[in-house]
């Protein structure tokens, strides 16, 4: 797979038709419906809160610190009622100027300067109190929260995402800091400072008053219908990022398989699908924000008078403090930071496409050592040989014996190509490893994890997942057949298309619906990493009749890393290995023993 072809992919995720493309579809795009729900289900219904619950339960949570609350109210009071005396000061202080009335003046003068140590202080008071207050509110919120996920059913975990889950406890955590430590504040003194305006407006003209009250109120009911258009944004803005949060974790942990299926472009289709959604609600959203910020604009200088209510309308808008947009920056600079990494060289050529592969393989000084741990080497100057023979019976299987550590695993991903040897090179009937296309050889390859990689769909889409023809519905069950899982997922309600979490399956079901998977690849090669290190007795049965029905095929090589000597007793021959060399070669089970 190309760069080229990745780059392509994300441009045609992400580019804007004639007619508007894919982030402004039909006549109600403006609708943002509840039916705007994620791909692979609803969310979880939640029981309404409304805004008095949710403050008096903030209340609760910060009861002990009410003095520090009740300093912030006072401090605030005093501060706004301050600085609404302070324009009003300095008018009769330049008058009292003009006019010559010098005791007057220093009066006013000196009240000036009162007015302004005190509206100083206070409002380094009230910002103070109220930082205190939504550091408290935010930590007991969090382990509020936190303590009641911990103390929920099983079956809930079973429902919800954990993205979900932690996108709460971050994101939404972080946002209620926001309108506690900046929203609910500013509203308060703004509310203060526009009714103190206000009232002065009136002293000085009714009509004037009157005229600055109308526009305000109808700014005002322009806002309410923009900030509920905005939380019905924000609220499924939010399920569909934690949805693509869920799906990147997803992809992310479980890379590996992702990688040896060659389903990276699948996975980008996924995770776009939902930062599609995601970008079309955010451009509505940004659209709304517009014409808002228009109809704020143009009422807002309709007169100069309305300039007294500036303070008392700052809530409308806000101006970016340099420390603000360094944080923004640096964020900023990481994400582009990796989005500037260069991609796997592996993914630069297409490479050669073997006809008729037979499977041998073979191990020509190949030496290895992580990039982390350079000066420790992990394969040291392996030399193997593994041939298939198409002339006597053909699954030459292979056993790979040795302790932790000793390089096993490490040659099973040499194999898959998830890295490249530091020296030696791999050959593929006897072509280089690195001159194959990649993606043609890991669907040559069915690859099993020690631990199975189940994804968080239905049983069918997890069995197909990473095969690139189309699947009939009899060889997917055909495969399950072979994996012995078929008559489990049979018995489910919805069968095939029942949704699974792997919390609710044994771990010797995950391994057979991960070999069920990589038994429809029809692979020349089986790879199974540890897959019966830590089952059941009867989990192991299933595993080793896989083993057996695979032995009567044709040109195909299975390669078994276990620390089991019950597993190693299907194999054809025995490699040993320690500390990254192979330290012996055998043939069955018996001959080692």
């Amino acid at each position: 797979m190309h760069v080229s072809k990745i780059k392509r992919d994300l441009m045609k995720y992400f580019t804007f038709s004639r007619d508007g493309g894919i982030l402004f579809q039909g006549g109600n795009w403006w609708n943002l419906c509840d039916s705007e729900q994620l791909v692979d289900g609803s969310p979880t219904a939640a029981k309404p809160v409304t805004v008095l619950n949710a403050l008096s339960k903030m209340w609760a949570l910060v009861a002990d610190q009410q003095w520090v609350l009740y300093t912030a109210f006072g401090a605030l009071t005093v501060a706004a009622l301050s600085e609404i005396s302070i324009p009003s000061i300095l008018t009769a202080s330049i008058f009292s100027a003009q006019s010559g009335k010098t005791t007057e003046f220093c009066r006013n003068s000196w009240l000036l300067v009162l007015l302004c140590l005190t509206s100083g202080i206070c409002s380094g008071l009230r910002s103070g109190c109220f930082a205190f207050a939504n550091t408290i509110l935010v930590k007991r919120l969090r382990e509020t929260l936190y303590s009641s996920l911990l103390l929920q059913d099983i079956s809930f975990f079973e429902i919800e995402a954990v993205g979900d889950l932690t996108s709460r406890l971050g994101t939404d955590c972080q946002r209620l800091s926001n309108c506690v430590g900046n929203d609910i504040h500013l509203i308060l003194r703004n509310i203060l400072q526009g009714t103190g305006a206000f009232i002065n407006l009136m002293t000085l003209s009714w009509p004037l008053a009157v005229s600055s009250l109308v526009i305000c109120s109808t700014l005002s009911a322009i806002f309410l219908v923009y900030g509920r258009y905005q939380k019905k944004a924000a609220t499924l803005a939010q399920r569909w990022t934690a949805s693509a949060n869920e799906v990147a974790q997803e992809t992310l942990s479980l890379i590996r398989t992702v990688r040896a299926y060659g389903t990276e472009t699948d996975e980008l289709r996924r995770f776009t699908q939902r930062i599609e959604r995601l970008a079309s609600i955010s451009t509505r959203e940004s659209i709304a924000y517009g014409l808002w910020n228009f109809s704020f604009s143009a009422l807002f200088r309709m007169t100069q008078v309305f300039a007294v209510f500036l303070g008392g309308m700052s809530i409308f808008t806000g101006n970016v403090s340099a420390e603000q947009l360094m944080n923004l920056l640096e964020p900023v600079k990481k994400v582009f930071q990796l989005m500037n990494l260069s991609p796997s060289d592996q993914f630069f050529s297409k490479g050669l496409k073997l006809e008729g592969l037979k499977g041998d393989i073979e191990f020509v000084n190949v030496s290895f050592n992580y990039s982390s741990r350079k000066m420790v080497p992990v394969m040291k100057n392996v030399n193997l040989k593994i041939q298939s023979n198409n002339v006597i019976a053909i699954v030459r299987t292979i056993t790979l014996l040795g302790a932790s550590g000793s390089g096993k695993t490490t040659l099973i991903n040499l194999l898959l190509r998830l890295y490249n040897p530091t020296s030696g090179q791999i050959l593929i009937d006897g072509i280089p490893l690195r001159e194959l296309d990649i993606r043609w050889l890991r669907e040559k390859i069915g690859f099993v994890s020690q631990e199975p990689q189940i994804f968080h769909t239905d049983f069918k889409s997890n069995i197909i997942y990473g095969c690139s023809r189309s699947i009939r519905q009899e060889e997917i069950e055909w495969a399950a057949k072979q994996a012995y899982v078929h008559e489990f997922i049979s018995s489910l309600p919805s069968g095939y298309y029942t949704p699974i979490d792997g919390n609710l399956l044994s771990r010797g079901q995950k391994q057979r619906i991960a070999i069920a998977r990589a038994i429809l690849r029809d692979p020349t090669f089986l790879v199974l990493d540890e897959a019966t290190s830590a089952l059941d007795a009867e989990s192991e049965y299933y595993i080793k009749k896989i083993l057996h029905s695979f032995k009567k095929d044709f040109n195909r090589t299975v390669i078994i890393i276990s620390h089991r000597m019950s597993t190693i007793k299907a194999a054809d021959r025995i490699l040993v290995m320690d500390d990254g060399q192979v330290v012996k070669v055998s043939g069955t089970h018996t001959e080692e023993s």
